[in-house]
């Protein structure tokens, strides 16, 4: 990839993505047709951070940090840095100097494939960061990279300006061009769980509910009682 900052992409309608964010990673993903997903290895960094926004991507070389810094320059009010790496890197590329520089230029949050450190601080500060490590190796700077450029975690493409959000579920990306229509579905989706989870508050059964019995049968799930299922002869 050619060493290179874009300035300024466009970008996912403010509204729409918190709105997103308040539905919340499983909705949306549910919403999205269970695709988005930045895999099952990005953790929080302190129990209960939720945080969307729109997706300020950045490439750096294993190790090096450099292109962090160059990517806090563009950092827009409602952007969310979503970090990687050429090459897989567990070094601490992020700490609390970094996440303070961007809370001040209201950076939602940061999402990298690589460490995080001073996770105390963060915590305190609640900062919003999920990372795949913890590590309190210090980086170099001096590898180019590219800012706003697409970047591949999880198997999942995240272009700059697309709509992600995280929280203790993961994280989630959503291409710009489809935020409107997932937040819509991701509305209705929210509302048929509320009506579920009133009815199972009365007692009804999710085999009922989700008409599941029919789904049992035709798999060939038989129901026995326990004196039937014993072998023969007796006991065991």
């Amino acid at each position: 990839m050619k060493p290179v900052v874009i300035m300024d992409p466009p970008r996912a309608d403010a509204a729409v993505v918190a709105e997103l964010g308040e539905l919340g990673v499983a909705t949306v993903h549910e919403a999205a047709g269970k695709t988005g997903l930045l895999g099952t290895f990005l953790r929080p960094a302190w129990t209960g951070a939720r945080a969307a926004g729109t997706a300020l991507t950045v490439l750096c070389g294993p190790g090096d940090n450099l292109m962090l810094h160059a990517a806090i320059e563009q950092a827009r009010p409602g952007d969310l840095l979503v970090v990687t790496t050429t090459s897989p890197s567990s070094d601490g590329f992020a700490g609390e100097l970094i996440t303070t520089g961007l809370a001040a230029r209201g950076v939602r949050g940061l999402v990298t494939t690589t460490g995080v450190r001073d996770v105390a601080a963060i915590t305190e500060a609640r900062f919003p960061v999920w990372s795949q490590f913890v590590s309190a190796q210090g980086t170099l700077k001096a590898i180019a990279g590219a800012v706003n450029m697409p970047v591949s975690i999880g198997g999942t493409v995240i272009a700059p300006g697309d709509a992600v959000v995280a929280d203790d579920d993961g994280v989630v990306c959503i291409p710009r061009a489809q935020a409107a229509q997932v937040a819509a579905d991701g509305r209705r989706r929210a509302q048929h769980e509320d009506e579920a989870r009133d009815a199972f508050a009365r007692g009804e059964l999710g085999l009922d509910r989700y008409q599941l019995r029919a789904v049992l049968e035709r798999l060939g799930v038989t129901y026995v009682r326990a004196e039937q299922s014993r072998p023969a002869g007796g006991e065991r």
